[in-house]
Parts: C-alpha cells; structure tokens; sequence
C-alpha cells in the first residue's frame, strides 16, 4: 500500500510540473511568426516546383 502512495505522490508531482513548466512558454514574437510563414512558404513553393518538374517528365515520356 505504502507502494502505490509513493507512487501516486511522485506520478502528481510530476504532472504538476510539467503543467507549470507547459505556463512559462513566451509567446512567440513577430520574427519567429515572419519565420514559420517563410518556412511554410518555401515548403510550398519546392512542392509546386516538383510537381512542375514530374509533369515535365511526364511530358517527356509521352504520358
């Protein structure tokens, strides 16, 4: 029984930490947001230019 104790106490200490630690992130900031909308357009654009580039191939074979 004393088992279970110690381990329902440190199961819940450790919850009530990683809750704390998840309410200290900072919000991000206007670079870190112009960043991830210049990630994510670059992904598209490279997706865009494979797909030009399979339809090239395509062409090529004659498909």
């Amino acid at each position: 029984m004393m088992k279970l104790k110690k381990c329902s106490t440190a199961a819940l200490a450790v919850s009530a930490l990683t809750l704390a630690l998840m309410g200290c992130q900072k919000p991000e900031g206007p670079a870190e947001t112009a960043g991830k909308k210049i990630d994510q357009t670059t992904q598209k654009a490279g997706e865009q230019i494979e797909k030009a580039g399979d339809k090239i191939q395509d062409a090529a074979k004659g498909d």
